[in-house]
């Protein structure tokens, strides 16, 4: 009977997380191989940003992540975001060749395709046996199950060290270390699945509550009967949900979809959102609408619809004066009751979304696998040894605009380095292997 290969890594995912730890992991001298099993490396990455990928963000701040993350506890990827920051992962597009630009608001995406970033994965892996590594990938190849024997290092079964066997369609293999980085549950036409959190239940990690972030809204038939006509209408608004300490704003694009809203606006607040709990819309950030009513009627006979071009697109400002006949006059003809009251609701619009586009719309994951049971230095779980967990199945997700792409770079290399500090500890003592 032919031995089981073995490797001195083993990482489950080869998406953006799971790339970069591979070729972090093979350049530092490691043996890794790399199971994936997608027909195509990257998928997420490939359709992200419009197909160029908005790989991260300048205006990531590693000291304050709660200002960009969410999760049960967003200071958990401060050490790994300040060790691999955003200017790190642009040097290595400089270094590649690869042209990029900002859009606004910090976002980076790649001039022509995020092909290129792609490409530059595979080729940071390849990169390895320059370095003393190797990394090798299976693919497509679907994992059956994962074992794990714990042996002390005077050769006892124990709980200290040991290795795992990674039963596969294609072999079996073994390691000591495992690293998960097989993404959330979000867009599942790609391959999303849930076999990360399952593993992770499967030695002893708790899971936090899953559901899906960065998603387009959606609003009872009926009631969104008068705005359907509106689908494909965008405007910049003010956006917000929650109270007080807990309420959430961003100031983005809204669009109007049929059965909903969507736009940078509403994926934002939609991580914040809760089920039964309403969102506020301001349709005319920015001004004083009720007092720039008042005033169009001392100097204006154009019908109220026409006025509020001024500051919305015209098909919004029709479908809103047609609600109420008290402002389908001009604007000199209409009560100031009127026009104060149309003011109060385009700039206060508040309803209750009755759920969302689900996972097959979301761009990612909330929730995952908790961070307490993780070392915020390394990505071990710290009641398994030689197991890590990195990228979207980790419980910390980040803002609409790069920030996701980069706690997958940013943890995956703090994952890397842990991975070839445990390989020298390891080679140092065989007799635990």
């Amino acid at each position: 009977m032919n031995p089981i290969p073995t490797f001195d890594a083993v990482v489950l995912g080869a998406g953006a997380a799971g790339l970069f730890c591979a070729a972090q992991a093979g350049q530092q001298g490691l043996r890794v191989l790399l199971i994936d099993h997608a027909e195509q490396v990257a998928e997420k990455v490939r359709i992200s940003g419009g197909g160029r990928a908005n790989f991260t963000n300048r205006d990531l701040d590693p000291s304050a992540p709660h200002k960009h993350f969410l999760g049960g506890n967003p200071s958990f990827c401060r050490s790994a975001l300040a060790r691999f920051t955003p200017h790190d992962f642009i040097a290595l597009l400089d270094r590649h060749g690869i042209a990029w630009h900002e859009k606004h608001k910090g976002q980076l995406f790649c001039d022509h395709s995020a092909q290129q970033l792609i490409d530059m994965l595979l080729a940071e892996c390849a990169a390895a046996p320059a370095h003393g590594g190797r990394v090798e990938r299976w693919q497509p190849c679907r994992v059956q199950k994962v074992e794990f024997e714990a042996i002390s290092p005077d050769g006892r079964r124990g709980n200290c060290l040991g290795s795992y066997v990674i039963h596969s369609d294609q072999d079996a293999v073994q390691t000591p270390s495992l690293v998960v980085a097989t993404g959330g549950l979000s867009i599942p036409k790609i391959g999303a699945s849930a076999f990360g959190l399952e593993l992770a239940r499967q030695f002893g990690l708790k899971v936090t509550d899953t559901r899906p972030g960065l998603v387009p809204l959606t609003f009872d038939g009926a009631a969104w009967a008068p705005y359907a006509q509106l689908a494909g209408l965008a405007l910049p608004v003010e956006i917000s949900t929650g109270e007080k300490k807990q309420r959430a704003v961003f100031h983005e694009d809204l669009l109007f979809t049929h059965r909903g809203l969507s736009g940078p606006a509403v994926l934002q607040i939609s991580s914040y959102w809760r089920p039964g709990t309403p969102i506020r819309i301001n349709l005319a950030p920015g001004v004083d609408l009720a007092e720039e009513l008042r005033a169009a009627k001392t100097r204006s006979r154009k019908l109220i619809a026409k006025e509020l071009t001024a500051w919305m697109p015209t098909r919004l400002a029709e479908a809103w004066t047609g609600l109420d006949s008290a402002w389908q006059r001009p604007v000199n003809e209409a009560a100031d009751k009127a026009l104060v009251q149309l003011a109060e609701r385009l700039q206060r619009w508040e309803l209750t979304p009755t759920g969302t586009e689900g996972y097959k719309k979301a761009e990612v994951t909330l929730g995952g696998v908790d961070t307490r049971g993780l070392s915020s230095q390394t990505l071990a779980a710290q009641a398994q040894p030689g197991l890590y967990f990195i990228g979207e199945v980790v419980d910390v997700t980040g803002w609409l605009g790069g920030y996701n792409f980069q706690w997958a770079w940013a943890s995956a290399a703090a994952c890397a380095t842990a991975l070839a500090a445990r390989h020298a500890d390891l080679r140092r003592a065989p007799e635990a292997l």
